[in-house]
């Protein structure tokens, strides 16, 4: 690469979102950016007078560039434009899951070092009960409540906008690799890591480089919380292509489809069991009337091609995580099971083993990844240099999650390093359980588990949310598995659950289903006489 081609692509205005902002409202200030469930929407020239306009606030009450702010909102236009305006001033947007509580808030606050919060009214009680690090000052942007928390400077939202003429440039240009959001990772084998983004790994993580099947025509359907990487990205991602994006303040398979209709999506991004929530709903002549065109998958379901006929969609999937910059994309309608896609342009991937030695195509290694271009990836754990140590060591970061990649290059996620499943000699992928068990009527969510056998390392747990459980029969599942999976696969235990618990960033809690074990209310295929045998040959 040049030193031009270098240049242009670290150009501010291409990837700093004050001034890819300030270049959309002047280009095409008339163009529609976001559009909010309520039927609201604000044009480029709009988003960017109301964010000049709170940026000017923030800077009022002493936030300065480099600070760090929390927020603590659900999705919507607060949320949205305090994001915009943190990240205008050049500090660092660090959104907090609005669930977290008791120790969890307490070690995610002290950790963020910042000294405002913004938040929702209605958890003033979870913040009073704990200690809350540096943060002195508390911005609410629908009312102040009731019984304000002693030792707050306590401000209302809508109170602080400033003067947009007034507003003072930054001290210095905000750079593509100063850090842009702290994003908090699931906590699934202890507490919750703060990954650190530079506004060029966010402008990796979903531009046109890593996402070609996205284009400045699209409207990007925005379904996940602000918490999550995916709520931040998106707005990120149609900003940088001057696209559109909807907000919808929670995922809601009943709302899903009409909301689509109402505002003219065209791409929209489905993590987990949503996709299989909308494919469980009666079939009608409104499945093809909408303007949806392109849908991510993640993972990639057993049923794609049958999702994409019914809903007239062409599919992608993708392997993305908070801390890297999506580096396994599929083609469209991805045929594969199980696929993940191919390893994209600028990004290198190996499949390693505990020495970081690499494995043998088609075996199962640990992903680890590294980028052609500086600042493509996380800048590190926030406060934690030995977890970023270990992650980023031998100048590879470490994904904890196991893949295989067969001869023409696709590859197959297996499961989490810590979550697979030991059975008499046979690892087990607690993913490969899940996506069978999901292709069985009836299922909305599953996770398998290893639980302590009496012969010796695990046994197989099937832990499921259904669609009615007086309809359900576990040994009826059983005979299914038996017919698509090794006999050492197919789980014993089935255990039924209102729905599956899960970490603030929507990740099953599987650790917490182990600590669980085999309760009282289990089914065991052991007891029914159904314990898959291996298959005698000849």
């Amino acid at each position: 690469m040049s030193d031009d081609q270098m240049g242009a692509l670290f150009d501010r205005r291409r990837c700093v979102l004050r001034y890819v902002l300030d270049d959309r409202a002047e280009r095409q200030p008339d163009d529609i950016y976001v559009v909010f469930e309520t039927g609201e929407s604000w044009t480029y020239h709009e988003m960017r007078e109301r964010v000049r306009a709170k940026a000017a606030g923030l800077r009022m009450l002493g936030i300065d560039q480099g600070d760090h702010v929390a927020l603590m909102l659900p999705d919507g236009p607060a949320a949205l434009l305090s994001f915009f305006a943190v990240n205008y001033i050049g500090a660092v947007l660090v959104p907090l899951n609005p669930a977290f509580r008791g120790s969890m808030l307490e070690h995610a606050l002290k950790l963020s070092d910042a000294r405002f919060l913004i938040l929702h009214s209605d958890l003033v009680d979870q913040i009073a009960a704990v200690e809350t690090g540096r943060i002195d000052g508390l911005i609410f942007p629908d009312r102040l409540p009731p019984a304000l928390p002693a030792g707050f400077d306590c401000r209302l939202f809508d109170a602080i906008d400033g003067d947009p003429d007034g507003l003072s440039p930054p001290e210095r240009p905000i750079e593509p690799w100063d850090p842009q959001t702290i994003c908090y990772t699931s906590g699934t084998t202890g507490p919750s890591k703060g990954v650190i983004s530079s506004y060029f790994h966010c402008y990796q993580s979903a531009g046109p480089d890593a996402w070609p099947f996205v284009g400045p025509d699209d409207r990007f359907l925005v379904n996940m919380p602000i918490f999550h990487f995916g709520g931040i990205g998106l707005p990120i991602a149609m900003l940088i292509r001057g696209g559109s994006i909807v907000l919808m303040e929670k995922f809601s398979t009943a709302a899903f489809w009409p909301l689509v209709r109402r505002t003219r999506c065209t791409v929209a991004f489905l993590i987990g069991a949503m996709a299989n929530f909308l494919s469980s709903q009666p079939a009608d002549d409104g499945d093809r009337r909408h303007d949806l065109k392109t849908v991510v998958l993640v993972p990639l379901p057993a049923d794609a091609a049958a999702f994409e006929d019914r809903f007239g969609v062409t599919a992608f999937t993708l392997f993305n995580m908070t801390e890297i910059s999506s580096p396994i994309v599929s083609g469209p309608h991805p045929s594969r099971a199980g696929t993940c896609g191919v390893k994209r342009d600028g990004v290198d991937v190996r499949l390693v083993d505990g020495n970081d030695i690499d494995v043998a195509t088609g075996d199962i290694g640990e992903m680890i990844v590294r980028t052609d271009l500086p600042w493509a990836l996380n800048s590190g754990y926030l406060g934690t240099p030995d977890a970023t140590a270990r992650a980023w060591r031998n100048g590879w970061f470490h994904t904890g999650d196991l893949f295989r990649r067969d001869e023409d290059g696709f590859y197959y996620f297996v499961d989490r390093v810590k979550d697979a499943i030991r059975r008499r000699g046979e690892n087990i992928s607690s993913f490969e359980v899940e996506r069978e068990i999901l292709a069985y009527p009836g299922i909305r969510e599953a996770a398998a588990v290893g639980v302590p056998s009496p012969l010796g390392e695990q046994e197989v747990m099937a832990v499921l949310s259904i669609v009615d459980e007086a309809r359900f029969d576990p040994g009826e599942l059983t005979r299914f598995l038996q017919q698509r999976l090794p006999h050492f696969m197919v789980p014993r235990y089935i255990r039924l659950v209102d729905a599956l618990p899960k970490t603030p960033s929507l990740k099953v809690k599987k650790g917490e289903l182990r600590d669980a074990g085999v309760t009282e209310d289990c089914w065991d295929a052991a007891t029914a006489g159904l314990i898959a045998k291996r298959r005698q040959l000849g």
